[in-house]
């Protein structure tokens, strides 16, 4: 499933010197029924044709560029994610490593475009609203990275049709709607990565059309060229976020139906033989697997490379990844822990301190389980002397004092205060029936009947044997021996009888990094004790490989927790209809806004032609069932072929996220909101375009030589069918018109929340609340 391979314009006339021969034996020249109009060929010269496909293209792109300059440096100050991607540019500028859940390439655009200017990365990006001009932040040369590429965007829309072999309009209908439309323009604007992203999918879509057009020259250097292109987009798209993945899917989808194809011996020319068809094989899945794998690793290598000092996203990372940055404060902090000491153990994920007060577990719980009665442990958001822990050896061994806590080892928890023992059995805890309870007992009980359950083991995370155990970088597991569950804390507050804290339990699956504790500190070590002294670090090296795995695993991880609710998240079921928007910043004063929005009546159109997209196949598919053959063999070849690897591109972009649990937001909708104008496009063709059936079976009676065809014949029939496309063409002019005359009304009616001035009164925003949309400064 790929466009058609013969662009408008394109088809020339063979023999045409020789147009002059005579009619022999009643039966047409070839000449002759060369000049007969083949659907959806072009209505001109070629020479005139792309004359007037090229000015178009230049006027496209020049109002795309003017649509997404035009007051860029307006607001001067911080903008919705502006805090973001703006302070990871900084980052990279300063060579401080952070983290974040999307993969580099686009963060590394942004700062290469500050490296361009000389920006220092001084400024961080704090808070939505800081002041730019005061903190001297070159945001215009931010702002316009994104600008260029959404303004490129429109361009490889418009080229994307023309590639396909539509006609003018068609072009022009599927680029006006990506030009005027104020979801594109608003994105574009700022300093985020959806113009990278869709860019890139844009661009993965045109290569691979240019790619499939040369199918006919295997592996030629062009054939090669398009194809590495194809995968190199693709990279940048899945290396901007992860749902550049979408890419893959479209891309993927259409080169295994293509790999289908060529294995039919039906096919013209016949299939090819299993080593000519391996090598077609290998030769896709190196160009948009491997060679986008690379690419994809590259970015991360440069990702690396550039962040060398230690910063906000040390946290993130394990210990030993920490040990290959500069000036790490945890690593040149960490104390070696002994036993006998008293210790602070805190929660990775929750930041909750390991806590225990005299009051007790109630008697039954809300839904009438009975607990233990004993002593509360829970989690604690606060550091306090309840949170005071002395690490004990599982026997009592005098020549222990002194002696370092290791990996693997046995050991007991003293609650200080209370002078009471960790402990872990076979009773349910409060919030989780399958989880085991966490409690203490007194010291007779702890080294009586119940010593056993006291016991826990200390896993560090890819701990060797004998590692010494030591407070903060030693991220650890803290199993209970008998049991092998893993202690764990959770966010949800327990009920008033333990103060709203959270619940500690036993989580019976260990493996989840959600299980991980630290030791912040040893209260019962002396500010100058010698374990205090610091020593000169030296920065360690890891394999490229073993921090991008672990890099990975952690962007996913994070990703899949951004299930929060927000009060700008949407559903996938609203954004075709683009039923709600997002605010991006106002200003009180002037009464001025940016509030993400689509244009409606552009949105709509393309919603509107998806469905009759849709429509049109199964009322073919149905009229086939049925004998009845509406349409002319190349139409219903491009309407299935080249229409539908657009809808396809949609489709692909637009369900998956159905199923995703994340936080969902309309500006996941436009690389699937792109292939939408494509679609409509390439509808705008079909309906006013399209030649009849009759003309398509006189034009391949004639070629086949079953109707007899006089020159006057033939001429009759050219003449008709120009007559016919000029119709076609002028219709297909109007109806474009048409479409883009009232998707640029709405474009400019909402160009004030797009743009973000001029400030609105009360009236002028309530008359923009179409669908009731949430804007500021209605009442």
């Amino acid at each position: 499933m790929a466009a058609t391979s013969t662009p408008q314009g394109s088809l020339r006339q063979r023999n045409v010197g020789g147009s002059s021969k005579k009619i022999k034996d009643g039966a047409a020249s070839d000449v002759e029924l060369d000049k007969f109009p083949k659907a959806g060929a072009a209505k001109s010269g070629p020479a005139g044709s792309d004359r007037d496909y090229k000015v178009v293209f230049a006027f496209i792109t020049a109002m795309a560029f003017l649509t997404r300059f035009w007051g860029i440096s307006h607001p001067n100050e911080v903008v919705f994610d502006e805090v973001h991607f703006g302070k990871f540019a900084s980052y990279y500028l300063e060579k401080t490593y952070f983290f974040d859940v999307h993969p580099p390439f686009g963060k590394l655009l942004f700062a290469f475009m500050g490296w361009l200017v000389g920006y220092d990365g001084h400024f961080h990006f704090d808070n939505i609203g800081d002041s730019y001009i005061a903190n001297k932040v070159p945001y215009v040369a931010f702002r316009s990275l994104p600008a260029i590429l959404g303004a490129l965007t429109v361009s490889v829309v418009y080229m994307i049709m023309w590639e396909s072999g539509y006609s003018l309009p068609a072009c022009v209908v599927a680029a006006g709607l990506v030009l005027l439309d104020n979801a594109h323009i608003g994105q574009t604007r700022l300093i985020l990565l959806d113009a990278t992203l869709v860019f890139a999918m844009a661009c993965s879509l045109l290569f691979y059309i240019k790619f499939y057009k040369l199918r006919h020259e295997p592996f030629s250097r062009k054939w090669w060229k398009w194809l590495i292109l194809t995968g190199f987009a693709l990279s940048c798209d899945i290396s901007t976020k992860y749902v550049g993945l979408f890419a893959f899917i479209t891309i993927g989808s259409a080169v295994i139906i293509d790999l289908w194809d060529l294995l039919n011996i039906k096919r013209p020319g016949g299939a090819l033989s299993l080593p000519d068809f391996s090598k077609h094989f290998a030769a896709r899945a190196f160009g948009l697997i491997i060679m986008p794998f690379i690419f994809y690793l590259f970015w991360f290598q440069v990702h690396f490379a550039i962040l060398t000092r230690s910063g906000p996203g040390d946290d993130f990372m394990t210990p030993e990844f920490q040990e290959t940055l500069s000036d790490n404060v945890m690593l040149a902090n960490a104390i070696t822990i002994d036993y006998y000491d008293t210790i602070v153990l805190k929660h990775k994920e929750t930041k909750a301190y390991l806590h225990s007060h005299p009051d007790r577990y109630p008697l039954r719980y809300d839904d009438g389980r009975v607990s233990s009665q004993g002593q509360q442990v829970t989690g604690y958001p606060y550091n306090d002397t309840n949170n005071h822990w002395e690490i004990l050896p599982s026997v009592n061994d005098d020549h222990k004092l002194g002696r370092h806590v290791k990996n693997h080892d046995l050991v007991r928890l003293r609650h200080v205060v209370t002078n009471t023992y960790l402990l872990s059995h076979d009773v349910a805890s409060p919030y989780y029936p399958t989880n085991q309870e966490f409690t203490t007992v007194a010291e007779t009980d702890a080294f009586g009947d119940r010593a056993p359950d006291t016991l826990f083991e200390v896993r560090i995370e890819n701990g060797k044997t004998n590692q010494e155990f030591k407070t903060v970088s030693s991220h650890f597991k803290f199993i209970h021996n008998p049991s092998k569950v893993a202690m764990w804390t959770h966010t949800t507050p327990l009920p008033d009888w333990a103060f709203k804290q959270q619940e500690i339990n036993g989580n019976k699956q260990i493996t989840p990094s959600s299980n991980i504790w630290l030791v912040e500190d040893i209260p019962s070590l002396p500010a100058d004790h010698r374990r205090r002294q610091k020593e000169q670090k030296q920065v360690k090296t890891l394999p490229f490989m073993r921090k991008w795995f672990e890099l990975q695993r952690s962007m996913f991880w994070h990703n899949n927790q951004l299930t929060s609710s927000h009060p700008y998240a949407s559903l996938p079921y609203q954004w075709p209809f683009l039923l709600r928007g997002v605010s991006f910043w106002t200003q009180n004063d002037t009464r001025q806004q940016i509030y993400f929005l689509g244009n409606p009546i552009g949105w709509w159109v393309a919603s509107s032609v998806l469905a009759i997209y849709a429509g049109i196949i199964l009322a073919d598919q149905f009229s086939l069932r049925r004998g009845i053959d509406a349409l002319d063999h190349r139409s219903r070849s491009r309407l299935y072929n080249s229409t539908g690897f657009f809808f396809l591109a949609w489709a692909t972009h637009y369900f998956p996220f159905f199923v995703m649990g994340r936080q969902l937001f309309l500006h996941h909708y436009l690389p699937a909101h792109l292939a939408s104008t494509l679609v409509t496009g390439a509808l705008v063709e079909f309906v006013f375009s399209a030649d009849s059936a009759e003309n398509e079976a006189a034009y391949q009676a004639i070629r086949a030589g079953k109707k007899p065809a006089t020159s006057a014949g033939v001429k009759r029939h050219v003449s008709a069918r120009e007559r016919f496309a000029g119709q076609s063409m002028m219709a297909s002019w109007i109806a474009t018109i048409l479409i883009l005359s009232i998707v640029f009304a709405g474009w400019y009616f909402f160009l004030p929340l797009t743009y973000g001035y001029p400030g609105l009164s009360v009236d002028q925003v309530l008359r923009r609340k179409w669908l009731g949309y949430d804007l500021h400064f209605a009442k």
